[in-house]
C-alpha cells in the first residue's frame, strides 16, 4: 500500500511539473486565492491605496495536503495613498513553488483615482511592473526522465512583468477589471525546446455590501479569471460580517472545491482571515484539503477618523 501511494504521488507530482514546464501548449496561470476579497492588489494594481492607510497583507496558502510537491503560495503586500489621496504606491511579493520548480514575482504598483459621481464613487486606473522569475532543481522528488533534455539541466529564467487594471468602486460595492502582465513571453533551453511560456491572466472582480441589520453585513463577492489554453476559473463567495468585527462565510470554486471562511478583527490595526477548501473532484481521494491564513496590519494616520471598509 505504501509503495502503491508514494508510486500515485510521484505521477500526480509528474502531471503538475509536466503542466508546468514541458507542454509547448501550456498557458501558465497565476496563484490562485480563496481570500482574494482581502487580498486584492496581487490581482488588481489598481488597489493600490484604496484603503485609505498603510496596509500591509501578509498570505500563506498550502494546496492539496498530502500530496508531495503539491503548490504552496505566499504574498506579502504593502500599499498606501499619498497625501492627496489620489495617487496610491504599492509593492507586492509573490512565492508560488509547484514540485520543484519556484516562481518569485516582484512588482511595484501604481494608483491614480479620480471621482465619477457624487455618491462618492470613483474610478482607479492601475499600473504594475516588476520582474518574474522561474528557477527548478530537478534533484527535488521523484522525477525519472532519462534522456530527456528538458530535464538535464535545472532552469533559471527571468522576465519582465507589465500590468493593468481598472477598479471602479464606492463604500457598499466594486468592480474590477485587470490584467497583471501584458508581455507574453518564451523562455528556451540551450536545445531550443520550450521550457516556460507566459500568457495573459485576465481578471474580473466585483463585491457588494448589504445591510442585513445594524449589527449584521451580507458581503457576497465573485472573481474570474482567463487565460488562453486554459480553463476559466470562477469563484463565488458569500461572507457575512457580525458586529463589524466577526466574518464568516462560505465559497465555491467552479469545477475545482468548496470552501469555509472565517475572519476576525482583533483591533481596529489587525485582521486575521483563514480559509478551508475541500476539494469536489478525484483529486479529493489522494488529498485533505486546501489552507490560508492570512494577517493584514494597518496603520491609521493619527487625528483622522476613516469611515469603515469592508473590502
Amino acid at each position: 500500500m505504501i509503495q502503491k501511494t508514494s508510486l500515485l504521488k510521484g505521477l500526480i507530482l509528474l502531471v503538475f511539473v509536466a503542466l508546468t514546464v514541458n507542454t509547448s501548449s501550456f498557458a501558465q496561470q497565476d496563484p490562485q486565492y480563496t481570500q482574494y476579497m482581502y487580498n486584492t492588489m496581487s490581482v488588481n494594481p489598481a488597489y493600490a491605496g484604496q484603503r485609505e492607510v498603510l496596509s500591509v497583507t501578509g498570505l500563506h496558502r498550502t494546496q492539496w495536503v498530502g500530496i508531495d510537491g503539491a503548490p504552496q503560495t505566499q504574498t506579502l503586500g504593502i500599499h498606501a495613498p499619498l497625501r492627496n489621496d489620489r495617487i496610491g504606491l504599492g509593492l507586492s511579493i509573490v512565492n508560488d513553488a509547484l514540485g520543484p520548480v519556484n516562481e518569485y514575482y516582484i512588482d511595484a504598483n501604481f494608483s491614480y483615482t479620480i471621482p465619477v459621481s457624487d455618491n462618492n464613487t470613483k474610478l482607479s486606473f492601475g499600473l504594475k511592473a516588476g520582474l518574474h522569475s522561474l528557477t527548478s532543481d530537478w534533484s527535488e522528488g521523484v522525477i525519472q526522465q532519462l534522456g530527456d533534455p528538458t530535464f538535464a539541466d535545472n532552469l533559471s529564467v527571468f522576465s519582465p512583468t507589465i500590468g493593468a487594471g481598472l477598479y471602479l468602486h464606492n463604500r457598499k460595492w466594486y468592480v474590477g477589471l485587470s490584467a497583471p502582465n501584458f508581455l507574453r513571453t518564451e523562455h528556451f533551453d540551450d536545445n531550443q525546446v520550450s521550457i516556460a511560456k507566459e500568457r495573459m491572466n485576465y481578471y474580473l472582480i466585483a463585491g457588494y455590501v448589504f445591510d442585513l441589520s445594524a449589527k449584521t453585513k451580507f458581503k457576497p463577492a465573485a472573481l474570474v479569471k482567463a487565460i488562453a489554453g486554459a480553463p476559466i476559473i470562477a469563484d463565488v463567495s458569500a461572507n457575512f460580517l457580525f458586529n463589524d468585527k466577526f466574518t464568516l462565510g462560505v465559497a465555491w470554486r467552479w469545477d475545482d472545491s468548496v470552501s469555509g471562511l472565517a475572519g476576525f478583527q482583533v483591533t481596529d490595526g489587525l485582521y486575521i482571515g483563514y480559509s478551508y477548501d475541500a476539494t469536489t473532484t478525484n483529486l479529493n481521494n489522494y488529498n485533505s484539503g486546501s489552507h490560508e491564513i492570512m494577517l493584514r496590519f494597518e496603520l491609521q494616520k493619527v487625528g483622522r477618523i476613516l469611515s469603515p471598509r469592508f473590502f
